[in-house]
């Protein structure tokens, strides 16, 4: 059973920051691009940044130049720095394949609140 398991989740002021990982299984992470989305109440999950598998990287509109995503090879793991956080981040934060999803992690929770 492929598993994706998110971590680094929690709460935080305006303005402020975390980092996120995300362990996948090898099978997955080396084959294919691996993305980061976020689901807050009431929306649909979104996709708000991804990185190819030589390190292309792609983000949102509503993120970039606050978000860097990175691939960790030798952990098989992809991080999310989140920087200068908003309260419209708070979400639960997955990671997945867009091309070759599998089941869904529990996620992280993120809150961004003052």
């Amino acid at each position: 059973q492929v598993q994706l398991v998110e971590s680094g989740g929690g709460l935080v002021q305006p303005g402020g920051s975390l980092r996120l990982s995300c362990a996948a299984p090898g099978s997955i992470f080396s084959t294919y691009t691996m993305a980061w989305y976020r689901q807050a109440p009431g929306l649909q999950r979104e996709l708000v940044a991804q990185t190819t598998t030589n390190g292309n990287t792609y983000y949102a509109a509503s993120v970039k130049g606050r978000f860097t995503v990175s691939r960790d090879n030798a952990r098989n793991t992809v991080h999310l720095q989140m920087n200068s956080l908003k309260p419209e981040d708070t979400a639960v934060y997955y990671c997945n394949a867009p091309s070759h999803i599998v089941r869904w992690g529990q996620g992280t929770q993120v809150t961004v609140s003052s």
